[in-house]
């Protein structure tokens, strides 16, 4: 006996969060995505100490929640798995174009989008494959997927976009060698127009990166 996969479409909801709120001054809007194993509303708190009257933060919720330990208490999400992945992957930038619809998101405000850890691979897809403008794209602690190509980042460089890559020169997930590989994808990917930073540390938000990103 033979199983046949099939596929149901339907419409879905999911939540996002947001810090501060917008306003005359605000000069920056950030959209943050986080890594596996968070929430969105604890991610968030990353950002709390830039400045409020001049910075909005939108934080997308992974949509794939699970429980983190077998004492079923914390909650943490996954943005992606190896199954069915690429209609995942449409879903999810679905779902990140309706916030970015929804939030009235425009060129009058500096737009950064900042990826982390599994993260990265969803910025990075979502500003290749959908063409988003923004002013500043950061990628901390994760890998750009080998599908992308210097095309999709094209028009980045043709608006003089800044892109930063950061990365822990301890990070227990990303040796040396793959580091030195990813960092020659990005010399490719952006014709070596990318800042790579190298921190003191592991696989790890740190408040002060983030704050140094505005400098």
């Amino acid at each position: 006996m033979s199983t046949v996969k099939k596929q149901a479409t339907y419409t879905t909801t999911n939540s996002y969060e947001t810090l501060n709120t917008i306003t005359p001054n605000t000069k920056n809007i950030w959209i943050v995505l986080h890594g596996i194993g968070y929430l969105s509303r604890y991610f968030i708190r990353y950002f709390e100490t830039l400045p409020t009257d001049e910075n909005y933060i939108i934080a997308p919720q992974a949509p794939s929640k699970y429980y983190l330990k077998d004492n079923y208490k914390r909650v943490g999400a996954s943005w992606l798995t190896k199954e069915d992945t690429n209609i995942e992957i449409q879903n999810t930038l679905n779902y990140l174009d309706q916030i970015y619809q929804q939030e009235g998101i425009s060129s009058k405000h500096n737009i950064i989008i900042f990826g982390y850890s599994q993260g990265v691979s969803i910025a990075s897809r979502w500003v290749g494959l959908r063409k988003i403008l923004c002013d500043h794209l950061v990628l901390y602690s994760g890998g750009i997927p080998n599908e992308l190509k210097q095309k999709d980042f094209q028009y980045l460089l043709d608006q003089n976009s800044k892109i930063t890559c950061i990365v822990g020169d301890k990070d227990e997930y990303i040796s040396e060698t793959n580091r030195k590989k990813e960092f020659a994808k990005i010399n490719h990917l952006f014709q070596e127009k990318a800042s790579q930073v190298l921190f003191d540390g592991g696989h790890e938000v740190k408040k002060e990166i983030i704050a140094s990103i505005l400098d």
